[in-house]
């Protein structure tokens, strides 16, 4: 074991990707030894918060199952290439220079988060895999869940003689919040908020660096005129209900009209639904009187649930649907059931989200489901990545440029 010089040291230089493997995998190993701990400080976080957010409910519990996830998550990361270091571009210029552009780490990386124990830990490993130094900013709703991970993270830091430094939770209320963002006492190069519409504004707002944006969800999903009926109901109450806290789960349908069958798929669809407790708000034409009808227009058309209710309505064309969610979609997910592979190509070309599908639910958008050993935020923006950012994306570039003397 280094002594505390040593350790010192580890917060001047980026660690070597052996030392970070062998810090995620000390991290995972008692995350399994001290679940207890964690459980009983999410207890406690779980006894003060009302349960009718089930949204939010659902995003502060942490079970085994949870706890198993981010242990999957920690080994997953461990086992991947280091992200660092990688040539994206090489040229020799005709003076002789040797001019190289390869990944390095951003070097201090602010999570700001609601709620997510999880998020404690998946995407500060991302983070700190891509050779950053994290800063958390979590929820006062999961403050003593939060507390426990990090004292983790702290514990096999230090076990692996490096610098418990290299992850901080910071306490502050959103006064020293704000102002913090506004004139950091630290260098900062990145902020990620992870959480809803009010945050992200939030941290937009107010902040002095580089931000990216994990969005909302408002997910749609377009049961074409060639789609399989029973594929059509499992794969929409899969994504609809699987997880309805997600970010991934659905929020609409659009169904065309000229389905075979169309009125019986309709009332399949509700039985269906209605069974796992779904309210349902219907379209115009589809609406009988005993669900709230929706114009085309409705501003709810833009709003992401995070219940569980869903909007159902007809489209006339391929097109419309098509124009709707480019229209009312957030940006992130949606899923063309059909078995027309032709305009599944179309769909997924034409429609503007981070991640399509063709036959399959939405709920897969997700970083560790994609093979990204879990995910530091989904992003619907377009810089500097979209979609799930998972460790290879975590990182910026530097120029490496190599002389003999030249001049210009």
């Amino acid at each position: 074991m280094m002594n505390e010089t040593d350790i010192k040291d580890s917060m001047k230089a980026t660690l070597s990707i052996e030392k970070r493997n062998e810090v995620l995998k000390t991290m995972a190993s008692l995350l399994e030894e001290k679940s207890q701990l964690i459980l009983s400080a999410n207890a406690t976080d779980m006894g003060s918060y009302d349960p009718n957010d089930r949204a939010m409910y659902d995003r502060l519990k942490v079970d085994e199952v949870k706890i198993q996830g981010m242990i999957a998550s920690l080994s997953q990361l461990a086992s991947q290439e280091d992200p660092l270091g990688k040539e994206r571009f090489s040229f020799v210029h005709e003076n002789g220079l040797k001019i190289q552009n390869r990944t390095a780490p951003f070097g201090t990386v602010l999570i700001i988060y609601e709620s997510r124990p999880d998020v404690t830990v998946e995407a500060a490993g991302i983070a700190f895999k891509s050779g950053n130094k994290i800063l958390l900013k979590g929820g006062k709703e999961s403050l003593n869940s939060n507390r426990a991970i990090v004292d983790l993270w702290h514990e096999a830091l230090r076990h692996n003689a490096v610098d418990p430094e290299w992850v901080r939770y910071l306490k502050l209320d959103r006064q020293e919040t704000q102002e913090f963002l506004k004139n950091p006492s630290e260098k900062v190069d990145l902020i990620i908020p992870r959480g809803g519409d009010k945050l992200i504004q939030f941290v937009k707002q107010n902040a002095s660096c580089a931000v990216i944006v994990s969005g909302r969800g408002n997910n749609f999903a377009y049961v074409h005129r060639e789609a399989d009926p029973e594929t059509a109901i499992r794969i929409i109450v899969n994504a609809k209900t699987d997880k309805i806290s997600a970010c991934n789960a659905l929020d609409k349908v659009l169904i065309d009209s000229k389905l075979p069958n169309f009125e019986e798929f309709v009332a399949d669809l509700q039985v269906a639904l209605k069974e796992k407790g779904v309210e349902m708000l219907m379209g115009l034409e589809l609406s009988s009187g005993s669900e709230t009808a929706v114009g085309k227009e409705d501003p709810i058309w833009y709003e992401e649930f995070l219940d569980y209710k869903i909007l159902i309505d007809s489209v006339e064309s391929e097109q419309e649907a098509i124009d709707r969610i480019n229209t009312y979609g957030g940006g992130h997910s949606a899923t063309v059931i059909t078995q027309d592979e032709s305009f599944a190509i179309q769909f997924m070309d034409q429609v503007d989200a981070a991640a399509v599908y063709h036959n399959a639910s939405t709920r897969f958008t997700d970083g560790f489901q994609f093979g990204l050993g879990g995910e530091l935020a989904i992003s619907t923006d377009k810089l500097h990545q979209r979609g799930p950012i998972g460790l290879e994306h975590l990182v910026t570039n530097k120029w490496y440029v190599y002389g003999e003397g030249q001049i210009r």
